[in-house]
């Protein structure tokens, strides 16, 4: 080899195997800030992606990816290589995050929306709207009076009690395909008793 074909000073002649991700995260627990560039370099697109699927909020997602980056940073030491691959637990703790902030929101919305009706005053004629209510109790007792006894308690404790088949059948102490046949059958007569038509 001629001496001008050697490499200049400084130049690396062999190309340094890629840092696995499992080896940034041990370095990242260390304080390494050069590793943690790399990995965020490595991961934030794919990280960025997952959560913009499931959030379908380009601004709620950039904030999710940054939490995430966030709690790699803080948590790395709590990475066990162990239990499985690097990119395996960045991506279970990002779809994790992902999946709270969908809580949250839901959370959120249905808050305000128990508010709102909650709020919400509707112009109604109070009076006559007792009136409809008081006759059609009525109607239904008169009804529920034409139900034999056994189809009576069975209604009574479902739908006026709140309780499940299951509850039901136990308290009577009769099987669940006792209980469905009671309040079908009840339920068909006093929808017949009503005057309901389906």
């Amino acid at each position: 080899m001629a001496d001008d074909a050697i490499p200049e000073t400084g130049a690396d002649p062999t190309p340094q195997p890629e840092t696995s991700s499992e080896e940034l995260l041990e370095q990242i627990a260390g304080g390494d800030r050069t590793a943690f560039a790399q990995l965020y370099d490595r991961l934030s697109a794919r990280v960025f992606g997952l959560v913009k699927r499931l959030l379908r909020d380009h601004s709620q997602s950039e904030e999710v990816t940054q939490e995430i980056f966030l709690e790699i940073w803080q948590g790395a030491s709590n990475y066990d290589h162990t239990k499985g691959g690097a990119i395996s637990w960045i991506l279970t703790m990002t779809h994790r995050r992902a999946v709270d902030r969908i809580r949250a929101s839901q959370a959120s919305r249905d808050r305000d929306t128990r508010i709102g009706i909650r709020d919400w005053e509707p112009d109604v004629d109070v009076v006559s709207e007792n009136v409809e209510v008081r006759v059609e109790n009525e109607r239904v007792k008169v009804a529920l009076g034409r139900l034999t006894d056994l189809q009576r308690q069975a209604v009574v404790l479902a739908y006026y009690g709140g309780y499940s088949h299951r509850e039901v059948s136990e308290m009577l102490h009769i099987p669940i395909g006792t209980v469905k046949t009671r309040l079908r059958d009840g339920m068909i007569r006093l929808r017949d008793e009503m005057g309901v038509t389906s």
